[in-house]
């Protein structure tokens, strides 16, 4: 058994009922300099590109994925896991990615259809399309509103949107529990839990540490900037309500609350959650025993 399949088992042991179940997924980022194990890039997706929010559902289904620059489905994603510069003028293309692909059909181009560069993303053209004049950067046809109002609005939100720095991510593994060829620590864990469980997970690393627990929640770029990065770059435990692609492409369910955790701050979770399981007694939650995943 590996230390983090033995760490979820202790989480889940600590809330003392029968048969839950959460979502987890381990994310291990591999900068341009590290040695990536075969056992890894035996997961890698060749000609075929992933969300970010897409292979993490993956994982937590038992279908570890290792993306690089090739088979990242978004380009805000590969942005935001340092695999492309922000201000990049050159489209993402072989393959399309699944996001783009996204508004090449929806757009009735075909082949005049140019793909967003990175650059797009980040001056706000992409997310403010309408504003912008590029109904062909929309999602939903041509009365597409954009995600935000102006490219201005669009810009301040990027801006404050986390990031991995410098941009020299080489590839991202997902895995899970049943991923036993290798131990690795992964540097990210993301659950997908039910508020009753996010209370809980909380008071147990809050009953060590005391700390208050804030949300740096934004509509876009849920799983990578805002449970990936930002819990990276902070060192701090970070929750989403999810974001579009997360709702849309994904599929996290209605009642399903994203968590990114950093390794340091799961296994102090774990401990407090052993710790503090008669201060805080789960089963009388409401709710705390119908679980069902979504």
């Amino acid at each position: 058994m590996t230390r983090m399949a033995a760490l979820y088992r202790r989480l889940l042991g600590a809330f003392g009922v029968d048969d839950l179940q959460i979502p987890a997924t381990y994310v291990k980022l591999f900068r341009q300099d590290a040695v990536v194990p075969e056992a890894v890039q035996s997961h890698a997706i060749p000609q075929e590109t992933l969300t970010v929010c897409q292979a993490v559902r993956h994982a937590a289904l038992d279908q570890a994925v290792y993306l690089t620059i090739d088979t990242i489905g978004c380009v805000a994603a590969a942005i935001s896991l340092g695999m492309v510069d922000p201000e990049d003028r050159h489209p993402m293309t072989s393959p399309l990615p699944a996001y783009v692909r996204l508004m090449e059909e929806q757009s009735d181009l075909g082949a005049r259809f140019e793909a967003p560069t990175p650059g797009d993303f980040s001056d706000g053209t992409v997310y403010a399309c309408r504003e912008a004049g590029r109904p062909d950067f929309g999602l939903f046809g041509p009365l597409d509103s954009g995600r935000f109002a102006t490219r201005a609005i669009a810009r301040d939100a990027v801006a404050d949107m986390g990031r991995v720095e410098p941009a020299d991510t080489r590839g991202v593994f997902f895995y899970s529990n049943n991923f036993q060829v290798l131990d690795i620590l992964p540097d990210v864990i993301l659950l997908d839990v039910r508020p009753v469980e996010l209370t809980r997970l909380l008071q147990g690393y809050q009953y060590l540490t005391g700390k208050v627990v804030q949300a740096w929640m934004n509509p876009l770029r849920a799983v990578d900037a805002d449970l990936i990065a930002r819990p990276l770059n902070t060192g701090e435990i970070n929750i989403s309500s999810y974001c579009l692609g997360a709702r849309t492409l994904a599929r996290f369910g209605g009642n399903r609350l994203g968590m990114g955790i950093p390794y340091a701050a799961f296994e102090l979770m774990v401990r407090g959650m052993e710790a503090s399981a008669t201060g805080y007694p789960f089963h009388r939650y409401a709710g705390a025993v119908a679980q069902k995943q979504s």
